[in-house]
């Protein structure tokens, strides 16, 4: 396995790299799954549809955002590990909140499409090769690699779970 120490360097994302404690992407995702499913289980029922102030995500918005997030993250791992160098553009996280549907969404059923994505997530990243995580091709028109996506993974996650206990519950 990789050392944790060849991350890219990618100051976007150093906040949610700087979050996840292990060394290797397998446990990495496999715990914070864990972590987050356990937040999810305290969030209480009527709190769903809670914003903390104006303007900002509920909690059900921003689970479908999560969700949304670790799609990109997994697209741009699996190109980056098939050696594309083709750049990926960015995406505004803020136009896609607004126009996800997910105000509208059971809570079920988004708990349970987390849960099919993060399996993906981890069916990808085990099977990956050092050379596959290595690869470096472009997103946003920054480096990045697979290998570090597999930290930005968690780490975004681990971001919302410290949100929603700090701001929500």
């Amino acid at each position: 396995m990789i050392p944790k120490s060849e991350i890219i360097t990618a100051d976007s994302y150093q906040g949610y790299i700087d979050l996840v404690k292990e060394d290797n992407i397998r446990e990495a995702i496999a715990r914070n799954t864990k972590q987050f499913r356990k937040a999810l289980d305290s969030i209480p029922r009527k709190k769903h549809d809670f914003a903390y102030a104006e303007g900002k995500w509920t909690i059900r918005e921003m689970l479908q955002h999560i969700i949304d997030c670790e799609r990109v993250f997994t697209y741009r791992a699996l190109r980056f590990s098939r050696m594309d160098p083709t750049p990926l553009p960015g995406f505004d996280e803020q136009l896609w909140g607004a126009h996800s549907g997910g105000a509208l969404r059971r809570w079920k059923d988004l708990r349970k499409e987390f849960d099919s994505v993060r399996e993906t997530t981890a069916y990808l990243y085990s099977s990956l090769s050092d050379e596959q995580l290595r690869f470096v091709g472009s997103a946003n028109e920054k480096p990045l690699n697979a290998f570090t996506i597999g930290f930005i993974i968690p780490g975004h996650v681990a971001h919302h779970i410290r949100i929603f206990k700090e701001r929500y519950l």
